[in-house]
């Protein structure tokens, strides 16, 4: 793969530059830049974004993103619903180490027989941690306060885990996802 700039291009672009700002003595005497490796132009950016750095003051802020209106009309919890998982189902997940600090403890629950029994046994240690529920299967908004019944001090949301299955590799729920693990 050849380089972005062949080599002898780079000085006279560097000289161009350190003259043009008023630096002509460390241009001067310099030897020239030498490119190690090109890997074709492979932008840095996505490494920087994910450093989630604060934007520098001389940098435009992100641009506005609108909503279309909405007409006048309210929405509700009720018109996510219902919600499907297609990668997720309930069964037997192994427990595993994972390293996540920082992460807010997440269980993961669907409207069926075990995620009910599993909820209700684990409620009294999910709340002294304050876990946050994703409801990941659910057909209706009774289903959904049904399951909220069972365990009221808890939040629950109905939220698609499909994304959340794929990163992690989970198949199966419930499970609660903490800093240092996962576990039924």
């Amino acid at each position: 793969m050849k380089p972005a700039f062949a080599v002898g291009a780079v000085r006279p672009i560097l000289c161009a530059l350190l003259c043009a700002a008023g630096l002509p003595a460390l241009a001067a005497g310099q030897p020239p830049l030498i490119v190690v490796e090109d890997h074709g132009g492979t932008s840095a950016l996505p490494y920087y974004q994910a450093l989630d750095l604060p934007p520098r003051r001389d940098q435009p802020g992100p641009p506005r993103i609108s909503a279309p209106p909405s007409g006048g009309k309210t929405f509700s919890e009720a018109d996510m619903l219902p919600v499907r998982s297609e990668r997720l189902s309930p069964g037997d997940e192994p427990r595993r180490v994972i390293q996540a600090p920082g992460l807010t403890p997440v269980f993961l629950i669907g409207d069926d027989e075990r995620s009910r029994a599993w909820l209700l046994e684990r409620k009294a240690a999910l709340t002294e941690i304050s876990a946050i529920g994703l409801v990941v299967n659910v057909g209706s908004a009774e289903a959904l306060a049904g399951l909220r019944k069972l365990a009221p001090e808890l939040t629950l949301s109905p939220v698609s885990g499909d994304d959340l299955a794929q990163r992690l590799g989970l198949r199966h729920y419930p499970v609660l996802i903490t800093t240092s693990g996962i576990e039924q």
